[in-house]
């Protein structure tokens, strides 16, 4: 019995990451997505870490080979695998998992502002690894510290999105579980912490 519970708790932390990661397929404003919010929520609710890192990144992929090969496919001449400075933002991503593992997880009071400032932390993170990547692999830039500097600054204007995606979605997401288990309680692990 004790089993299903942690099966069907398993399941719905998946399918809430997988539901978010295809949100990114529906139109929203530039960089308004879910990324910060699914490393944060999986490094919190997965019992075992590997689950934290891998889920969370595969539902990611897997939006991201939906997006640039059926959205964006007419840019592309080739099936697109692995995207340019893909590595720079799935290294964020993992260190946003880090972020989550070592605040979040081992919280067991003031969990909303330390879910806000991790949200505020994943959104600086991703925005200083995802710009360097696209400084680091692509043409757009000089490879010189001004054209790291203006591509930086170009990422700017996308940052305000990125802040309130990244607070919206790990609302969405941690809110929407934390009352699910205060209703079901196959949902909520025995040790379990309220977000509260």
């Amino acid at each position: 019995m004790e089993n299903k519970t942690f099966d069907l708790r398993f399941s719905v932390i998946c399918a809430m990451i997988l539901f978010a990661a295809l949100s990114r397929l529906i139109p929203h404003p530039p960089n308004f997505a879910p990324i910060t919010a699914m490393a944060l929520f999986g490094a919190t609710y997965y019992v075992k870490r590997r689950w934290a890192f891998f889920i969370p990144i595969a539902a990611m992929w897997i939006s991201d080979l939906i997006l640039n090969n059926v959205i964006y496919g007419q840019y592309f001449d080739h099936f697109v695998w692995f995207y340019a400075g893909s590595l720079f933002t799935y290294g964020a991503f993992a260190l946003i998992v880090l972020l989550g593992l070592w605040t979040l997880k081992t919280a067991k009071t003031q969990r909303v502002p330390k879910l806000f400032v991790c949200s505020l932390g994943g959104s600086a993170i991703f925005f200083i690894a995802s710009n360097f990547g696209v400084w680091f692999s692509g043409t757009m830039y000089s490879k010189d510290l001004n054209g790291l500097i203006v591509c930086y600054i170009a990422g700017a204007a996308f940052l305000k999105n990125t802040l309130i995606g990244d607070l919206f979605y790990c609302a969405a997401l941690f809110g929407t579980f934390e009352i699910s288990a205060l209703k079901f309680a196959k949902l909520r692990l025995p040790q379990a912490q309220s977000l509260a």
